[in-house]
């Protein structure tokens, strides 16, 4: 289901994968029963192609992974959550296009 660039976290891994993390990481959080969320999967694929090697990109299944989503308050999903040094800095909630996606993250790249 996820594509190479893209790494499945969990809570037992997003301290180290993001928290710890250095540089802009793009976390997706997701559900499977959630058709938004299949529309931003292949999104966040291509994304983390383009942006290979520049940001590191995450997916978070909200339902199997419930302590990561409530510590950063996550109630609707699909919402796209941006780290920059281990600290939450932007996101974007819903199914997106994948230019406004881009915006977001080339802020981010300009100020990190």
């Amino acid at each position: 289901m996820s594509a190479k660039n893209v790494k499945e976290l969990t809570d037992g891994s997003f301290e180290g994968d993001v928290e710890k993390a250095e540089g802009v990481v793009v976390v997706d959080f997701w559900a499977p029963w959630c058709g938004p969320c299949r529309m931003v999967g292949p999104v966040i694929e291509q994304l983390a192609t383009e942006y290979d090697g520049r940001v590191t990109f995450g997916k978070l299944n909200v339902d199997d992974n419930p302590e990561v989503a409530a510590r950063y308050g996550i109630r609707s999903i699909p919402t796209i959550g941006i780290f920059r040094d281990g600290e939450a800095v932007d996101g974007v909630i819903g199914a997106v296009p994948k230019q406004q996606l881009s915006k977001v993250i080339e802020a981010q790249l300009a100020v990190a």
